[in-house]
């Protein structure tokens, strides 16, 4: 009976032996993978981390990871950010790609040059936000003019995905040169190899230390110019001014110093501005005239791609900026985003864009044509456009 019992009990340790080994094997084997793991999530430059319920499809922006990135080492922190910013990107990118018209031909090679610009733009972005790239001093400028309409066009050009510019007017070469150039430098986004950097600030064309300095930064340096009709732009200076100041005197009684003998007081600065030829003449004593491009403003309203690819020729870009990308919005009188950068919604300028004019006597505007005549065909013979204001 005991024989029997115990020849009974002999396969217990055999048997629990070999649970402990396979325990035992699992073990090691976890150990060994969650080391490999760890060791290749160290060296990474980007490493993945195992997300909880999220999923790269959720609206929501990249759930929680591990807990929170609160919780995780510093590396695994960054690692979390860089997964959420890439989710993110792509949930933007698939809501673009199903948007109606996304695959819109825009003439030509409009739609291939649209879509690659698309991919180039999102990867740019991507690194960009990621901190790669470097801070450069700008390569394109759009130097004026005042009211000409030089925030649409550069809403319009940071469309592009190899365009990063400045959003505020830096003021660098009128009002902050005693910053230095590394004080500029530091105002300008990262920019990455191919790409370009620019900055806006109408008041430069009319400042006469600006040339010479942008000269002294770079002899290369690209300069724009957006003009206008310079009665129109005068009388859209004066609304804007009078928006500000209601207490201001008349268009008309600003416009002479003398109404009797009709005396244009070119002293204000909203005459003296649209003297254009007289300012130009200050800029090619340091630039030669290729290196300015000349920007209809009243083309700029009428046909916003035509002007657009013009000014990607001009700064070396492939045409990626086409019709597709324009609606234009009754209510303004003016072109319209369909998608801003980095957002995938229509978007207009601001409500300090397309004000009314006030009404001005219609003589004193004849008064003004035959004033600015001159200059405008002086302009013109200088640019070699005639931009039809006469």
């Amino acid at each position: 009976m005991a024989v029997s019992a115990a020849a009974a009990a002999e396969p217990l340790p055999r048997s629990i032996f070999k649970k402990f080994l396979v325990m035992l094997c699992s073990l090691l084997m976890s150990l060994y993978v969650f080391y490999c793991l760890a060791d290749r999530c160290q060296t990474l430059p980007g490493p993945i981390i195992a997300a909880g319920a999220a999923s790269e499809e959720d609206e929501g922006g990249g759930g929680e990871f591990l807990g929170g990135s609160a919780e995780l080492p510093p590396w695994q922190a960054a690692a979390a950010r860089r997964k959420r910013l890439l989710q993110r990107l792509k949930q933007r990118r698939r809501r673009q790609e199903a948007a109606p018209g996304a695959e819109e031909p825009a003439g030509g090679g409009g739609s291939r040059a649209g879509g690659s610009g698309g991919g180039a733009g999102t990867a740019g972005t991507l690194a960009l936000l990621l901190g790669e790239g470097s801070k450069r001093l700008p390569q394109a400028i759009i130097i004026g003019v005042k009211k000409g309409g030089t925030r649409a066009l550069l809403e319009f050009l940071r469309v592009h995905p190899d365009v990063r510019a400045v959003g505020a007017e830096p003021h660098f070469f009128d009002r902050n040169y005693e910053r230095g150039l590394a004080w500029y430098r530091e105002l300008m986004p990262r920019t990455l190899e191919g790409q370009i950097t620019m900055e806006k600030t109408p008041s430069y064309f009319v400042t006469k230390e600006a040339p010479a300095r942008i000269s002294s930064m770079s002899k290369g340096t690209k300069l724009i110019v957006l003009v206008r009709d310079p009665v129109t732009r005068a009388i859209s200076d004066y609304t804007q001014t009078l928006s500000k100041k209601p207490d201001i005197p008349t268009f008309e009684s600003l416009t002479f110093k003398n109404r009797t003998t009709g005396l244009i007081d070119t002293s204000w600065s909203a005459i003296q501005i649209g003297i254009y030829a007289k300012h130009l003449e200050n800029w090619l004593l340091h630039f030669p005239i290729g290196q300015i491009l000349f920007v209809s403003g009243e083309r700029l309203i009428r046909d916003p791609a035509g002007e657009l690819g013009r000014v990607q020729d001009f700064l070396g870009l492939k045409r990626i900026i086409t019709d597709k990308h324009f609606y234009f919005n009754k209510t303004k009188g003016f072109p319209c985003l369909k998608k801003a950068e980095g957002s995938s919604k229509p978007h207009c300028l601001g409500k300090t864009k397309g004000r009314t004019h006030p009404d001005i006597d219609q003589e004193v505007v004849q008064r003004l044509r035959d004033f600015y005549r001159p200059f405008n065909m002086k302009f013109y013979q200088m640019t070699g456009q005639d931009f039809g204001w006469d």
